[in-house]
């Protein structure tokens, strides 16, 4: 496919033909494609082209495919390039619609920037360039730079993984008025200089926005004017992109509109930084985010419980990964929790891997989507356990209803059953259960077995009345 949009004074021999095909004296039998075509009227091909459109987008443009880590290119942003070669009615029926079918310009790796902006209809552009098998070449940069400083054009934007990726940030400048999605995610590698994100950059009508190991400026304007926000994902992999939460928390407050953020860093924030007065002032009262549906946190949980401290109300959906730490206290994620009216979790599944222990916990009534995750990772399976206790314990006024637990082993795993048997005689299982008074149903894999049946088990054979009381049924 060729990533020039057609001119619209391209391809006249072509539709000329075919117009004159279809309004000859051809017989039906002669032309039974060429009168298909016009048998539809304007709205029915408008109708078609969108629901073109939607097959090859997806119905949901801002799904997190197309958001995230470049799984999915934009160049099928480029959909309609084809259309408009058919015939001059179906090119003038798109063009005159551009809007309405959501026309943009493509530009990517090997587009020839400079020829599409001078011979190409003037529609809004996506510029999504990716570092490649034959990575970024120097007229992709160039392209790429050109393209970004036509700023009342430019609808969304991808630098994903380049490695000169400072030259396409210092063409990001000023006001963006119609930017939807701004997604720039670096590579760190060894001796990489971290970039900042300028802080002069405006987008009023910014939706989507992801920034990974890219400085931002505490008085971001982008940030305190992108009151349409939909999506805010910030990945912190390198110490100098920190931020501190009562900063994040500012960034916040303008948001009113956010249904899904995801913060996500990679070492323990200090102490000292999340407990000190920045010298930005902090917000005092409540952030209120009424639309945010899902929450993704991964750091420690001194970080997240000033976050959780002040936003409010609790999202449908929370997605919290914590690395080994020596305590998890996490009484704000609890009082956050307790917000919700008639929040009662019916299920729990656990499961330990050589990399990460995991759990879910589902409302009563959903058996498909869980309300609550919490991963922990690390190895060595004893310290995965007494982590994941150590959470229960301090969530479990909510765990309290929970009538079907499952304890699992992730289905891949490459740890040994040695490594299991670590956990026969440790106080982690006896810790984890008594976080789960209610529980009527146990199903619990092989290799796990022996630990959980040791300290349910009194010296006697009997079943420990302290733990699991109201058990009726044990599913190996």
């Amino acid at each position: 496919m060729s990533y020039l949009a057609p001119s619209t004074s391209s391809l006249q021999s072509d539709a000329e033909r075919i117009s004159r095909g279809a309004t000859s004296g051809e017989s039906q039998s002669q032309r039974p494609h060429t009168a298909l075509i016009h048998i539809l009227d304007d709205d029915s091909l408008l109708n078609v082209f969108s629901l073109y459109r939607s097959f090859l987008l997806g119905k949901d443009n801002d799904d997190d495919d197309r958001f995230k880590e470049g799984k999915r290119q934009w160049v099928e942003e480029c959909w309609w390039y084809k259309l408009v070669h058919v015939c001059q009615r179906w090119r003038n029926l798109i063009f005159r619609s551009a809007s309405y079918l959501g026309l943009s310009l493509v530009c990517t790796n090997g587009t020839p920037v400079a020829d599409m902006l001078a011979y190409s209809p003037s529609l809004p552009l996506v510029i999504d360039y990716f570092e490649g098998y034959d990575g970024v070449t120097a007229e992709d940069e160039e392209g790429a730079i050109l393209a970004l400083k036509q700023r009342n054009r430019v609808r969304r934007v991808r630098l994903f993984t380049i490695t000169n990726l400072q030259k396409f940030i210092a063409a990001i400048d000023k006001e963006y008025p119609i930017l939807e999605h701004l997604i720039i995610w670096n590579r760190i590698k060894e001796n990489t200089t971290i970039s900042m994100f300028p802080e002069t950059v405006e987008a009023p009508h910014l939706r989507h926005f992801a920034l990974v190991d890219i400085t931002l400026p505490i008085e971001s304007r982008l940030l305190t004017t992108a009151v349409h926000l939909v999506t805010l994902y910030l990945v912190m992999n390198n110490p100098h992109t920190y931020f501190n939460p009562n900063t994040l928390l500012a960034w916040l407050s303008f948001m009113p509109k956010l249904e899904t953020l995801k913060i996500s860093f990679l070492f323990s924030a200090p102490d000292r930084d999340v407990e000190r007065q920045p010298t930005h002032p902090p917000v005092m009262s409540p952030v209120t985010l009424p639309n945010l549906y899902h929450f993704y946190f991964r750091g420690d949980s001194t970080y997240l419980e000033a976050l959780v401290h002040r936003i409010t109300p609790c999202p449908e959906k929370l997605d919290i990964c914590f690395v080994i730490q020596p305590t998890f206290s996490v009484p704000c994620l609890l009082q956050l929790m307790n917000t919700r009216e008639n929040l009662k979790f019916e299920r729990a599944i656990f499961r330990f891997s050589e990399w990460q222990a995991f759990m879910a916990f589902y409302p009563r009534g959903e058996a498909e989507m869980y309300a609550l995750s919490i991963a922990v990772n690390g190895c060595g399976f004893v310290l995965q356990l007494s982590s994941v206790a150590k959470i229960c314990n301090s969530l479990s006024q909510i765990f309290s209803a929970v009538e079907h637990l499952t304890l699992d082993i992730g289905t891949l795993d490459s740890w040994s059953t040695e490594e299991y048997s670590l956990g026969v005689n440790s106080v982690g299982w006896r810790q984890l259960l008594s976080s789960f008074s209610n529980v009527k149903t146990l199903r619990i894999h092989k290799i796990l077995v022996e630990g959980v049946s040791r300290c349910l088990e009194l010296d006697d054979g009997d079943l420990s009345l302290g733990l699991l009381p109201e058990l009726q049924e044990l599913i190996l």
